[in-house]
């Protein structure tokens, strides 16, 4: 036991430590955790035995039902609601599409049956949430006409409609006499209700339950997550569909506490992919990779340059998406988690396939994300569609849009060596500065501006987070809120809560009074409950 203690903990040393590396030169973090797994392999340096598809479907689909959840915790619906529309039908009718093109594609170019073909496109219609942005992240490569968000949500949502389409394809297959119209109905009716009903107790749970014990929030929402997915599954239902969308619904609520759930569930999500990555090199047999590899290059031509850019072109058309948009979209497909996880259930599956579907993904997967991972960054630049102008992580799941900040000050003495300097010329990290006063005048702190004695810079910085609990946090007024318009004086409820800082839409910068008017798009700093 000790020695198989010791081989987890170095295998997850390993792969942190490469991540690093990864991140720096832009290799999806998933392609590494693969290669780890294959050193580790029978065929490799290491040679451990492992060839228990069982087990391995198991630990793969429990790891995947944390990856799911956390697509949907992480998902801004106010980020993704200017192209919901595009990303929800690129991850339904999107899937299908693809499926089936893949799936008449394998049939006539490869010579399976159309059964087979159609099985094994259903297995990697879905794209891989974790290698796209592990690259955009690492770039720091933000998208333009807000792809990114299109990609988050896609890649997140698809995953539960390419399941259906396999046990759809394989109950198909397996000729029994299984109504597959009302399976479709169970997956999705079921699914849609326990994620929604789970995850509504989930937010209730967290709004009015008292934890007396620090982190006990964290350990219920563990088991609420598999509620949602085990209970669903139970009742017929589409248990990633549910897990998706109760992440969607705590995610998108404000509550005590998110961020420390936010920073659990990130690094919870992490280890699965590195579970399951490295699970599926441990898996694989090189020495059978090479029989394969001949379909699985064709598959990957079929599914990436006919399959995916076909069904990206004719549904994002209405959209009247540009195209350098759409071309972006289309190559944007990568396959991995989900797909390689769906392969090995099949693997497992009583339905007898003359073609190796696993190794065939496996495959597919692997050139994916080594050819278009690496070649993504260079796409977007060559079609001009990258964005320098915003912030790539605010359309990820790492991005929270309720911040706790803290405001200090600092005033300029004779001898301070910020004395005489542009703003643009000073090098002050974590930090911020919101706003100069001087002497009446409030100045915005453009790059400009020369910082001269007497100012005081107003900066930013990270909360004290010890034994005093007041944090200042970051509230957006939208359009329909009660307070627009209104003056602060006249504001309901603010005895315990003080209104510190307000950025406006224009991006200045605003110290606010008891006769100052609050309008739409404000950004307030509020300090208080």
């Amino acid at each position: 036991m000790e020695t198989s203690l010791i081989l987890c903990a170095v295998v997850i040393i390993t792969c942190i430590l490469t991540n690093k590396l990864t991140n720096r030169i832009g290799v999806p973090a998933v392609l590494v955790f693969m290669a780890i797994g294959m050193v580790f392999g029978s065929e490799g340096i290491f040679k451990i035995p492992f060839d228990n598809f069982g087990i391995a479907e198991k630990i793969c689909s429990t790891a995947l039902v944390f990856i799911m959840f956390y697509g949907g915790f992480g998902t801004s619906l106010k980020a993704a609601k200017p192209v919901l529309k595009q990303s929800i039908c690129m991850s339904t009718l999107g899937v299908v599409l693809t499926s089936v093109l893949t799936g008449v594609f394998c049939h006539y170019v490869l010579h399976m049956s159309l059964k087979e073909g159609m099985l094994l496109g259903a297995v990697v219609g879905s794209t891989d949430a974790a290698s796209v942005f592990s690259i955009l992240r690492s770039k720091q490569l933000n998208l333009k006409d807000g792809t990114a968000s299109i990609l988050e949500v896609e890649s997140g949502s698809n995953d539960p409609v390419a399941y259906m389409m396999t046990m759809i394809i394989l109950s198909w297959m397996s000729l029994s006499n299984q109504n597959i119209v009302w399976m479709l109905i169970k997956q999705i009716g079921v699914g849609f209700l326990f994620g929604i009903g789970v995850g509504v107790l989930a937010v209730w749970s967290l709004k009015h339950v008292e934890f007396e014990i620090e982190g006990m929030d964290t350990i219920l929402m563990i088991a609420l997550v598999l509620l949602a997915y085990a209970g669903s599954v139970l009742l017929g239902g589409n248990g990633y569909l549910s897990v998706y969308l109760q992440g969607i619904i705590i995610g998108n609520q404000k509550f005590d506490h998110k961020v420390a759930l936010i920073h659990f569930f990130d690094g919870i999500n992490h280890l699965a992919q590195i579970l399951i990555f490295f699970l599926l090199g441990l898996l694989v047999f090189p020495s059978q990779l090479l029989g394969i590899a001949g379909s699985a290059i064709l598959v990957f031509i079929g599914l990436t340059f006919i399959a995916r850019p076909i069904a990206t072109f004719l549904l994002l058309l209405p959209f009247r998406a540009s195209f350098k948009q759409k071309t972006l979209i289309a190559f944007s497909g990568l396959r991995g988690a989900a797909s390689i996880v769906f392969a090995i259930m099949v693997t497992v599956s009583p339905v007898y396939t003359k073609s190796d579907v696993f190794n065939i993904v496996f495959c597919v997967a692997l050139i994916s994300v080594t050819f278009q991972g690496l070649l993504l960054p260079v796409v977007a630049e060559r079609l001009d569609m990258v964005d320098d102008g915003q912030n790539v992580m605010k359309t990820f799941s790492d991005y929270q849009e309720e911040q706790q900040i803290q405001l200090i000050q600092m005033k300029m003495e004779k001898d301070h060596k910020y004395v005489g300097k542009k703003i643009s010329e000073l090098r002050i990290k974590n930090m911020l500065i919101v706003l100069i006063k001087r002497g009446d005048e409030d100045i915005i702190p453009r790059a400009e501006v020369k910082i001269k004695e007497g100012d005081i810079l107003v900066l930013s910085a990270q909360s004290y987070e010890g034994d005093i609990d007041m944090v200042l946090r970051e509230e957006t007024v939208e359009e329909g809120d009660g307070r627009v318009g209104c003056q602060i004086k006249d504001l309901p409820k603010m005895e315990e809560r003080m209104i510190a800082l307000i950025r406006r839409e224009d991006g200045s910068t605003v110290i606010p009074k008891g006769e100052t008017v609050i309008q739409k798009g404000d950004v307030l700093a509020i300090s208080g409950n």
